[in-house]
């Protein structure tokens, strides 16, 4: 029986002591066996260090812990690289699972020479039971919330992408296209994914394979995160060129349109300003709509609101994160 290729995964961490463990035993239990888990931990101030220690004792010779002391996701993801032995490297997160076919059908793609990078479906969870984290976590795999994104609105084919959630990459990649640029703090995928693409290298999305995502389950910790995303995806032009797509400015000329709004308030044409708030209204209808399938489908009218203002935190938090971000490059 021919042996199978080893596979390196790399988990950055940073505080992930309530997802951690979910994380590394979906890995353990997973039906493709030759693995090496390596753990990059940004100094963590909670039990995420602690915990990965207890599984290495049960778990020995399968999980690996090095220091990241930068802290942030692109050095160590570049750390875990460095360090890996494996034909193929997997980059995948600490606050989530993976079914236990996700290792073993992405690398038969690679392995079929199907394509250079496999990832599956990302199916974003709650992490509490509350309304609110229901809320939150449906918008963040909603077309409306998040956009076209096929490995996060359940796609059922598979198909050549733009990026994964969750690849698994040939190691060559890394060795041509180079590492990740570590002055981007956020978004440093979409960058690197610009960079792969352009040197002819194919991004294919394996339905089959399944991640389970848990969403953040605050406004708060909503807002921060992609008002972060927002800042970084266009910050990051000041470090790079081509740094992320058109279509990631969105969420900023639509905040810019909802400031504009304030012009209304001057005297002006009516049939102007009917037509001017158009986009308002449709954007309100929209986002009353598609919160009332939410709650429809879950079969808890409670979730309408909850809903509602989760699209509107995660729409403004991004846009004015951009806007931002491109007043940073200016200084």
């Amino acid at each position: 029986m021919a042996v199978l290729p080893l596979v390196s995964v790399i988990l950055p961490t940073l505080n992930e002591e309530k997802t951690i463990e979910k994380t590394i035993i979906s890995f353990i239990e997973s039906d493709y066996q030759n693995v090496e888990l390596i753990v990059v931990d940004g100094m963590s101030s909670d039990r995420t260090r602690e915990i990965v220690e207890r599984l290495k004792e049960k778990y020995p010779n399968k999980i690996r812990l090095l220091e990241n002391s930068k802290k942030y996701t692109p050095s160590g993801i570049n750390i875990g690289i460095k360090n890996a032995n494996g034909k193929y490297i997997m980059l995948a997160s600490g606050h989530a699972s993976y079914s236990k076919n996700y290792i073993s059908a992405c690398v038969q793609a690679l392995e079929n020479n199907e394509c250079d990078v496999a990832g599956g479906v990302m199916e974003v969870l709650p992490r509490s039971s509350n309304v609110k984290a229901v809320a939150i976590s449906e918008i963040l795999k909603h077309p409306f919330g998040i956009g076209g994104a096929k490995y996060r609105t359940n796609n059922q084919k598979k198909e050549y992408v733009d990026t994964v959630a969750y690849g698994i990459y040939k190691r060559e990649i890394f060795e041509k296209v180079g590492l990740f640029n570590e002055e981007l703090i956020r978004n440093q995928d979409i960058e690197f994914n610009i960079r792969l693409k352009n040197a002819g290298y194919k991004i294919l999305l394996i339905p089959e394979a399944r991640a389970y995502y848990y969403a953040r389950d605050t406004y708060t910790k909503l807002w921060q995160n992609n008002y972060s995303n927002g800042f970084w995806v266009t910050h990051s032009s000041k470090f790079v060129k081509r740094a992320y797509r058109p279509r990631h400015l969105v969420p900023m000329l639509f905040v810019l349109y909802l400031i504009s709004l304030l012009l209304l308030l001057l005297p002006v044409n009516r049939v102007l300003k009917f037509l001017y708030t158009l986009p308002a209204s449709l954007y309100l209808a929209l986002s009353i709509y598609f919160s009332s399938q939410v709650a429809i489908k879950h079969k808890k009218i409670a979730l309408v609101p909850y809903t509602f203002f989760s699209f509107l935190v995660l729409h403004i938090s991004y846009g004015i994160g951009s806007i931002v971000g491109i007043f940073k490059n200016r200084r």
